[in-house]
């Protein structure tokens, strides 16, 4: 988008007496622009822009393919969606301040919502742990608020909530089918992966079997790393990148809370979690996250120092879980 589009979206979203002074891209985004919005006044807002353009991730067969729970979050009916489930659930999220599908600043998907200027749950942490426990016990109570939420099918929020079903038959089935592919695509640019796909695909093959059927499903965040949780000014914890939401296994959820928190994780840590369930959906992540990052890899990804740390990181991870 351009600025002046930028900038007519501000006003119809903030009041038609302030003039956009300010645009700055927010870091950390790969599927979607993020940007700051400062008018003259001070008053600042999110603009959240879908477009092409501003996605890294190379294309791949099946993106736009809804009923797949792992296609990747675009655009603004996703969002809107996530955001209306996580909403009425009381979990906090931006406020919307706009949305536009119609064209009306521009050719993209557009949303505006609330900015929340202040640091993250991750660098809360980092910097001091006690301030940060008591967000990370209001974390803990949403995602509890977010588990007990059931619904009878599984899938992306914005298709089980309208109505609509999910390809295959469970989720560890479409887990394990995701697994090998990412299996398969690490292998092909590793060959430390490529020397040990065989015993790889043997767990994965094995942790499946032992996992036992389910029929309700809760909601999930899906990517909740502490980067993805901003800190209001009263202390409460604020989901973004929520477009990935859907119902599915809470363990799921909980692996990835595990694998980027590590020793912070202990206060979300619940009771009740299936065993069977984390251990696949762990070696699962540890794939996901290797091969994901290799692939945004081969577009032009600015941060590439850091992307291709943490494909290395859960390589030697994913390893690690099938040493002798």
């Amino acid at each position: 988008m351009t600025r002046e589009q930028l900038a007519g979206a501000a006003r119809a979203a903030l009041g038609g007496g302030r003039r956009l002074e300010v645009v700055e891209r927010v870091a950390g985004g790969s599927k979607k622009g993020v940007y700051r919005l400062v008018m003259d006044d001070a008053t600042t807002a999110i603009a959240y822009v879908w477009d092409d353009a501003e996605n890294y991730w190379p294309s791949t067969e099946g993106d736009g393919d809804l009923t797949d729970p792992f296609s990747p979050g675009l655009g603004l009916d996703l969002f809107e969606a996530a955001h209306a489930r996580l909403d009425a659930l009381g979990v906090r999220v931006p406020a919307i301040r706009l949305v536009d599908r119609d064209d009306a600043h521009g050719s993209a998907d557009l949303a505006i919502v609330e900015d929340l200027p202040g640091e993250n749950l991750e660098k809360l942490l980092a910097r001091d742990p006690s301030a940060a426990a008591p967000v990370m016990a209001r974390l803990g109570d949403a995602l509890e608020t977010m588990r007990r939420h059931r619904a009878p099918t599984y899938g992306k929020v914005a298709v089980v909530d309208g109505g609509g079903t999910s390809r295959g038959t469970s989720c560890e089935g479409v887990v394990l089918d995701r697994a090998l592919r990412d299996l398969a695509e690490a292998a092909s640019r590793d060959p430390r992966i490529a020397g040990a796909r065989d015993r790889l695909e043997e767990r994965l093959l094995g942790l499946a079997a032992a996992v036992r059927p389910r029929a309700e499903y809760a909601v999930v965040h899906g990517e909740l790393g502490p980067d993805h949780v901003l800190v209001d000014t009263d202390g409460n914890p604020v989901a973004i990148d929520i477009e990935g939401s859907m119902y599915f296994d809470v363990e799921w959820e909980h692996v990835f809370l595990r694998i980027r928190l590590h020793d912070a994780y202990r206060p979300l840590n619940v009771d009740g979690l299936d065993e069977d369930r984390l251990a696949l959906y762990m070696l699962a992540q540890r794939l996901s996250l290797t091969a994901g990052p290799l692939r945004l890899l081969d577009g032009d990804f600015p941060d590439r120092a850091s992307m291709a740390g943490i494909a290395e990181y859960n390589l030697n991870k994913a390893l690690a879980l099938v040493r002798t």
